[in-house]
């Protein structure tokens, strides 16, 4: 070891080789004799003085960083340097635990390479992956894909070339261990039977944070939503989705086109072992705040059985993206039921689609991969891609809240809550939600008031528009919605319930900078006639913010007033919203606070005319003679849509007569007219004529000619040509017969 200029420059002579020989091929004697042979050996060299591993620089990493591996399964393995480090060459190998290498057998699975221009098996050792070309790298990928059940625990080791200096390391961050996965347990279920006694009641809410300023890249501004989520509290005999299993045909339909159909028929044909089928609305857009759109909700139960809840809903546009629980078990280990479970969400793939960002086309997975989650490493393009591999950034969060409780409880440590009721009614029967995928609507717009003033029964009417139709062969459904009602003071409830008034609007934030509080109120209108008191709140508070930036040097603001109309009437338009500077800033600086904010709105599709070209040219004459027809055309630039005005006729026709035709000629009409001066022909009769007619030996007719004209209008012929006279004598007036007509009439 020395020093130089205060750095500790580190001579290490560890060199790691692979050398392949033919030992497998020599007598035994000879193979015992040589007791370093083997496949691929590993031949350190001694160290001299201290040795370098390199943890804080250089990193082997599995996607989703497992500590087992499911038989069978293909992972993508990474070995990259941290900056400003780097690397010019590298070897990887698996070995099966406490091997050394010195057979094939002691090799765990296979490696398959990403970029051949990168990377490339190793010439003498074939089960080992080596750099193509030496050359300054951070990153290299492969896939490595673990070998079948029974193979224990392996071992993915290594090392790495830094000009001279060369590191490996048995343990460490160029060492990844991993165990088989237990075949029972590729989701994970509960490891004891539940023992909890009754059934008991839960709300699952869920929270999307699945936005453009949480993830920004490639971010799909207009198409973003959330399908209608779908799921179960189910047994553990029934399995929705596994992370390592394959996706169902309920699984992959929600996954792709966010269709929860196909799965809420898959759930309820599993009969007994489903005890609540689990359903809210898809949310278009993806991401609005709370105070605009609460968030979506849906009560169900659990019981001893049935103890399981799982769901998943698909963020779109995707390939096939989603977010989920899989057999989330709400029974504790002291008998009792789960009080209130958060969890955090980051996506994973189906499997049925190989597409790599949100609107990449449909690319099926042939032959279908397994279901995993997500990783930032995943691949470049990906939106969630992060070449340190770090966490993606959870896209919502689930909130399950137990609410009641049914029947003799038996868990052995006392509950905080008291929450249990005489009974647990059945979950309300939600309105179905047919609302195709395809039609996209704003939302509902508050109720109207009553149409009858009085306590006879009325009708109230709530509207939403259709913002956008993306399959135009998929009808959408209405726009108003309306429900009975009664005038002001009357209750369709029973006669001993409270009437509560509506909400009084929100109180001025108590904080005129930073964090507050603001409350709202509301009254009793009618107490229960029984005389018992009114249990609903009459006050809610909650937390405002006038102004986040409250240092001395920051002016105060109002609160943001309430969005302005869209710009326009129909299509994508602008909308704004403002607030007022209340008091400058105490050191006298200019205001930094923004005072005006823009957004993009959306309205119903604006209606669209038909758009036409100009009229072309009138094409020639149909016919050469007599009596034809000239034609011209103009063609549709634009097809009307949405409403929108139909196309007029777009072809126009009118006579036109080029010369009298002359003795012997055909007409269309087959009308025949002799020349004055032919008294003989004149005198004769029709049938004279078809008969000399008929007498006439004709040929087919031939062919079209070219058009004279490749467009404004052009014309054609063609000709029936009289048969050469032979033995019989053709009569004298057969003459060859013509026909015209226009073509290219398409304007140039």
């Amino acid at each position: 070891m020395m020093e130089k200029d205060g750095m500790v420059v580190l001579l290490v002579f560890l060199n790691v080789l692979f050398i392949h020989t033919d030992a497998f091929r020599r007598d035994p004697a000879e193979r015992q004799s040589r007791s370093e042979g083997g496949f691929c050996r590993i031949l350190r060299t001694q160290t001299r003085g201290a040795r370098r591993d390199g943890q804080s620089e250089f990193r082997l990493r599995v996607e989703g960083d497992p500590e087992t591996y499911q038989p069978g399964s293909t992972y993508r393995v990474s070995l990259y340097a941290s900056s400003p480090s780097y690397f010019r060459g590298f070897t990887l190998i698996a070995l099966k635990e406490g091997r050394e290498g010195v057979t094939p057998d002691d090799y765990a699975g296979t490696f398959k390479l990403i970029d051949e221009s990168d990377t490339q098996f190793m010439t003498n050792c074939p089960p080992a992956v080596t750099e193509s070309i030496p050359r300054r790298r951070t990153r290299i990928q492969v896939f490595w894909t673990a070998p079948p059940s029974g193979s224990g625990c392996i071992t993915l080791k290594a090392s790495v070339v830094q000009r001279k200096i060369i590191f490996f390391q048995d343990e460490g961050s160029l060492t990844k261990r991993l165990c088989e996965k237990d075949p029972a347990a590729t989701t994970e279920k509960p490891i004891q039977e539940c023992c909890a006694c009754g059934t008991a009641k839960y709300r699952v809410t869920f929270y999307g944070n699945w936005s453009e300023k949480v993830h920004p890249k490639d971010y799909p501004r207009r198409a973003n939503h959330w399908s209608a989520l779908i799921g179960a509290s189910h047994s553990r005999s029934y399995v929705l989705w596994e992370y390592g299993g394959f996706a169902s045909e309920g699984v992959k339909q929600v996954a792709e086109y966010g269709s929860p159909v196909k799965m809420e028929e898959e759930i309820r044909q599993k009969g007994d072992d489903v005890m609540t089928v689990i359903k809210t609305k898809a949310q278009w857009p993806a991401w609005q705040p709370l105070n605009v759109r609460a968030a979506p909700s849906a009560e169900f139960s659990v019981d001893r059985a049935r103890h399981l809840m799982s769901f998943l809903t698909m963020l779109g546009p995707s390939p096939d993206w989603n977010v989920g629980l899989s057999g989330e078990d709400l029974c504790t280990r002291d008998c009792g039921w789960v009080q209130r479970l958060v969890k955090d969400l980051v996506p994973w793939d189906a499997g049925t689609d190989s597409g790599v960002t949100y609107e990449s086309p449909n690319k099926p997975s042939n032959p279908q991969e397994r279901i995993r989650p997500l990783t930032s490493l995943d691949h470049p393009q990906s939106p969630f891609y992060d070449p340190s591999g770090g966490p993606i950034t959870s896209l919502a969060r689930v909130v399950v809240e137990r609410i009641a409780r049914k029947g003799e409880q038996c868990n052995t440590v006392p509950d905080t809550i008291d929450d249990i009721v005489a009974d647990i009614a059945q979950e309300e029967k939600e309105e179905a939600d047919n609302t195709p995928e395809t039609c996209i609507y704003s939302n509902w717009s508050p109720w109207s008031a009553c149409s009858s003033s009085t306590c006879d029964k009325g009708r109230r009417m709530r509207q939403r528009m259709l913002k956008a139709q993306l399959d135009h062969n998929v009808p959408c459904l209405h726009t108003q919605d309306f429900e009975p009602c009664m005038g002001p003071g009357c209750s369709e409830e029973e006669a001993s319930t409270c009437m509560m008034s509506e909400w009084i609007s929100w109180s001025p934030c108590s904080s005129s900078c930073g964090m507050g509080m603001r409350s709202r109120e509301r009254y009793v209108k009618q107490f229960p006639e029984d005389g018992s008191s009114c249990t609903l709140p009459t006050e809610e508070t909650e937390k405002c913010v006038v102004n986040e930036d409250c240092s001395p040097s920051s002016c105060v603001v109002t609160e943001w007033s309430e969005w302005e109309p869209c710009s326009v009437s129909c299509g994508v338009g602008m909308r704004r919203k403002e607030r007022m500077m209340k008091m400058e800033a105490s050191d006298g600086s200019p205001c930094r606070a923004q005072l005006v904010e823009a957004e993009k709105c959306m309205m119903p599709e604006c209606t669209t005319d038909c758009m036409l070209s100009e009229w072309s040219g009138w094409s020639e004459c149909n016919k050469s003679c007599g009596k034809g027809h000239v034609i011209r055309s103009r063609m549709v630039k634009l097809e009307p849509q949405f409403g929108g005005m139909p196309c007029p006729e777009t072809v126009q026709r009118k006579k036109c007569k080029i010369r009298k035709c002359t003795k012997g000629s055909r007409t269309s009409d087959k009308r025949k007219r002799q020349e004055a001066s032919d008294r003989r022909r004149e005198i004769q009769s029709k049938e004279s004529v078809a008969e000399e007619s008929s007498a006439c030996a004709l040929r087919p007719w031939s062919s079209w000619t070219q058009c004279t004209k490749p467009c404004g209008g052009g014309v054609q012929e063609r000709v029936m040509y009289v048969k050469k006279k032979g033995k019989s004598s053709q009569p004298s007036h057969c003459k060859n017969q013509k026909e015209v007509r226009a073509c290219k009439v398409q304007p140039c």
